[in-house]
């Protein structure tokens, strides 16, 4: 099971390397097309968060020691659900879809796949992997800390991206 694990956070963190690569040839293609970014101080955190969270993983499994969570399907299970809406929400924004806030003039909001119902879905799930994740392993404390910064981050990201994204209509 240990090589299980082993072999699921990496393909965690291949993911999100393979995630940041496709941003940026979405960043390239929109600022290709015009494209303007917004507040982008901001990105250095969400890289410094998420790159903490990994370590933090690492960090607290090495010192607790830990063992596999009796509650492991269930998490895992959970972990499986968020790729779905994780990838639905990607590809529905398609080469709009980045990490940093990029706006392309003279284009309109999408508002299909997960974006028809909620504004933010890739912002929930991450909320949500954000716990999820971390107790697939064990590592508690890194569960209750990175969500919180998660919301700290966000309480910056959604205001700045909302008055991005309204200015598409002006």
């Amino acid at each position: 099971m240990k090589i299980f694990l082993t072999i699921l956070f990496v393909f965690i963190i291949l993911q999100r390397l393979i995630e940041l690569i496709i941003a940026s040839k979405n960043e390239q293609w929109m600022l290709a097309k015009g494209g303007v970014e917004i507040e982008p101080h901001q990105h250095k955190w969400f890289i410094m968060v998420h790159g903490l969270f990994f370590i933090s993983i690492i960090v607290e499994l090495i010192l607790s020691n830990a063992s596999i969570p009796e509650l492991f399907i269930l998490w895992f299970s959970l972990f499986i659900a968020t790729q779905f809406v994780r990838i639905w929400s990607i590809t529905s924004l398609g080469k709009y879809w980045n990490t940093k806030i990029i706006i392309l003039p003279g284009s309109t909001l999408v508002k299909r796949g997960p974006y028809k119902y909620v504004k933010h879905p890739n912002y929930i799930i991450v909320g949500i992997e954000l716990f999820v994740i971390p107790m697939m392993f064990g590592a508690y404390w890194t569960a209750v800390i990175f969500p919180f910064f998660h919301l700290i981050l966000m309480s910056i990201r959604i205001p700045a991206e909302e008055k991005a994204l309204t200015s598409l209509n002006d």
